[in-house]
C-alpha cells in the first residue's frame, strides 16, 4: 500500500513538473486584437465595427456596440457607416477607369468639358484636382456650406478667382470632389452614382451599398455624441455612398489586384506629385512601407483604412461616435506585425467633461484627485486629453473656463509647444493679447506648432 501511495505521489510531481516546464502559450494576433478592441469598448473608447484580413482572408470581423442613439438597435457587420472622405476614392478612381479608356486626359484643362465655370477653368487640369492642387475657390467655409449641388455650382461660378496657382499649392478641400464628379458625368452622360453603380458597385459585388443613404434606409446607423444625442443629418454635395465594412473591404481587394485599374493607374493616384507629404484621393502613402492610409470623418462617424501592402493586411475600422478609431488601427496594425503595443487607458478627458461645463475649478480638483486615486488606469500621460476638454470648452463659448483647462494642460507637460499653442488662441479669442503673444512665443521655442504659432505672432503684433 505504502509503495502504490509512493507510486501515486511520484506521479503527480512528475505531472507537476513537466507542465511547469511547458512554455506559456502566447495570445494568438487574433486574442490580442479581441482583447485590444473589447476593453477599449468596455472603457468607452470605441463603438463600432472592425475588420482584419491577412494574405487575402478576413481573419478578425467584430461588432461593438449600438446602430443610433438610442442604444438599442445593436451594431452587426451590415450596419452601412458614413465613411467619410474614404469614399472620395471612387470619384478618383472612376476618373482613372475613363483615363484607361481613352475618354480622359488628366493633363486636359477642364474648361474642354464646357462646366459654365470663371477663366481659371482654362488652367486647372483633372490631375489638379484629384491630388487638390488646383487652387480653385472653396465651396464651404465656417459660415457657409452648400446644402446641394446646386448651391455649390453658384460658388463656383460666381467666384473668378483662385487660392494659388494651379500646381504651386495643396489644399484639401471638397470643391475637387465635386468638379470630379461632374466631369465624370459630362464625359459619361451618366450621374455619377449610376456610373459608379454599373462599374464599380455591381462587379464587386458591393450589395451594401448605398448612394446619400437617408434616415431610416436599411442598416443605416446615425452618429452620436457622448451624451447620446444624434448628430445633425448632412445636408451637402451629392454622390457620397455609404456601405458596409465587407464592402469596403471588397472594394480594397480590387484595388490590391488591379480589378478595376492598373497599377500604374493606382501609382498615379496614390503618390501626389505637387504635395508628396500631405498624400492624394487615396489618402496618404508611405512608400517605404507600402503602406496606404486613409481616415474619414463627418460630423460623429469616424473611420480609418490601413491597407499594409508589404505585409498584406488590411485593417478598417469605421465608428459612428467618432473615438479611438484612429489610435486602435494603428494598434491593431502593430499586433499584425508583432510589435510591441500598449491597450488605451480610461480617457481623462470623458471622466471630467460633464463637470467641466458648470465648474472648471471643481473639475481641476478632480483631475488631482482621479490622479491620485487612479493614475495607472487613465490615459494621464496622454496630453491630448486635457486639450480635447479645452477646446471642447472654447466651442461650447466657455473661454474662461478653457483657459484654466489649458493652463492646467501646460502646468502637467510644460515642453509640448501645442498646448501653448492652444492656451494662445483661448487668450487670443478673449482679447488677452498680451498673454497670447507670451504662450505663441513659448510654443516656438518649444519646436513651434507648423508655423500657426508663428503666424499668430505676427497676427498680434500688427493688432497691438
Amino acid at each position: 500500500m505504502k509503495k502504490i501511495i509512493f507510486l501515486i505521489s511520484l506521479s503527480i510531481l512528475l505531472t507537476n513538473f513537466l507542465s511547469a516546464q511547458k512554455p506559456v502559450e502566447q495570445k494568438t494576433e487574433i486574442n490580442q486584437i479581441n482583447e485590444l478592441i473589447t476593453k477599449s469598448y468596455e472603457r468607452g473608447l470605441f463603438n463600432g465595427n472592425v475588420l482584419v484580413a491577412k494574405k487575402g482572408k478576413i481573419i478578425y470581423q467584430k461588432s461593438f456596440g449600438f446602430a443610433d442613439e438610442t442604444r438599442k438597435t445593436i451594431l452587426t457587420k451590415n450596419a452601412i457607416f458614413n465613411f467619410g472622405s474614404i469614399v472620395k476614392q471612387f470619384n478618383a478612381v472612376a476618373i482613372m477607369m475613363l483615363v484607361e479608356r481613352g475618354q480622359l486626359n488628366l493633363d486636359d484643362p477642364i474648361s474642354k468639358y464646357n462646366l459654365d465655370l470663371p477663366n481659371w477653368s482654362k488652367k486647372v487640369t483633372t490631375r489638379h484636382l484629384i491630388n487638390y492642387a488646383s487652387g480653385i475657390p472653396r465651396i464651404e467655409n465656417k459660415m457657409i456650406v452648400p446644402k446641394n449641388d446646386e448651391e455649390a455650382w453658384k460658388i463656383l461660378r460666381k467666384t473668378d478667382t483662385l487660392l494659388f496657382e494651379p500646381g504651386k499649392g495643396y489644399r484639401y478641400d471638397n470643391g475637387n470632389v465635386f468638379l470630379q464628379r461632374r466631369i465624370i458625368e459630362k464625359i459619361t452622360g451618366m450621374t455619377f452614382q449610376d456610373f459608379v453603380s454599373e462599374n464599380i458597385i455591381k462587379p464587386l459585388k458591393m450589395t451594401n451599398s448605398v448612394f446619400d443613404a437617408k434616415s431610416g434606409y436599411k442598416n443605416r446607423t446615425s452618429c452620436y455624441d457622448m451624451d447620446n444625442v444624434r448628430c445633425p443629418e448632412m445636408e451637402f454635395i451629392s454622390g457620397w455612398l455609404w456601405l458596409d465594412i465587407n464592402d469596403m473591404y471588397k472594394w480594397i481587394e480590387a484595388m490590391n489586384h488591379n480589378r478595376l485599374i492598373s497599377r500604374k493607374s493606382l501609382e498615379t493616384l496614390l503618390n501626389n506629385p505637387y504635395a508628396k507629404e500631405e498624400g492624394g484621393s487615396l489618402g496618404r502613402f508611405y512608400e517605404e512601407d507600402e503602406l496606404q492610409r486613409h481616415n474619414g470623418i463627418s460630423y460623429k462617424f469616424e473611420s480609418i483604412l490601413l491597407n499594409d501592402m508589404k505585409n498584406d493586411v488590411i485593417v478598417i475600422l469605421a465608428s459612428n461616435n467618432l473615438n479611438k478609431v484612429w489610435s486602435l488601427g494603428h494598434i491593431i496594425r502593430d499586433i499584425m506585425l508583432e510589435r510591441a503595443y500598449e491597450i488605451p487607458k480610461k480617457s481623462v478627458y470623458q471622466a471630467l467633461r460633464k463637470e467641466a461645463q458648470t465648474d472648471v475649478n471643481k473639475t481641476i480638483e478632480n483631475y488631482y484627485q482621479l490622479k491620485k486615486t487612479f493614475e495607472k488606469e487613465y490615459s494621464f500621460d496622454n496630453p491630448s486629453e486635457l486639450n480635447t476638454l479645452g477646446y471642447e470648452l472654447l466651442r461650447a463659448g466657455k473661454i474662461n473656463e478653457s483657459i484654466e483647462i489649458f493652463k492646467l494642460a501646460i502646468s502637467e507637460f510644460p515642453k509640448n509647444a501645442n498646448l501653448f499653442d492652444s492656451l494662445g488662441e483661448a487668450y487670443f479669442i478673449n482679447k488677452q493679447y498680451d498673454l497670447a503673444l507670451e504662450s505663441y512665443k513659448k510654443a516656438v521655442s518649444l519646436g513651434g506648432s507648423n508655423g500657426n504659432a508663428e503666424k499668430m505672432i505676427d497676427k498680434i503684433k500688427s493688432l497691438l
